[in-house]
């Protein structure tokens, strides 16, 4: 998920407008909250652990999907694998797992 996405779903959850949010920043007035939750732009550190504190969550977990984009290592396919793995249940996930393990033909925690 995008970072503008996941603020407008924490906004929501939260309960916080866009005005709420822009109170709570610093040097971050309405028309800026708008265009970062718009992808417009992008928050800068500062901004982004006064976001973290409003909304109650640290502020890795606003830029999880952001930072997975610039990994040069990570495939396509890697990366859309970790976003239907984060989607499921730990149950779910402790099954796919042990089928992706067995497929590659690695034990728990080892390679073959």
């Amino acid at each position: 998920m995008s970072i503008d996405q996941t603020l407008r779903l924490l906004a929501k959850a939260r309960g916080l407008s866009v005005a709420d949010l822009a109170t709570a920043i610093p040097r971050a007035g309405v028309a800026t909250v708008s265009a970062w939750m718009r992808g417009e732009r992008q928050p800068g550190k500062d901004q982004l652990d006064a976001l973290a504190k409003a909304f109650g969550v640290p502020a890795g977990a606003l830029l999880a999907e952001l930072a997975s984009t610039f990994d040069p290592a990570r495939t396509r396919g890697e990366h859309d694998l970790l976003v239907a793995y984060r989607a499921l249940d730990t149950r779910r996930q402790g099954a796919l797992l042990e089928v992706a393990r067995s497929m590659a033909g690695m034990r728990k925690g080892k390679a073959k």
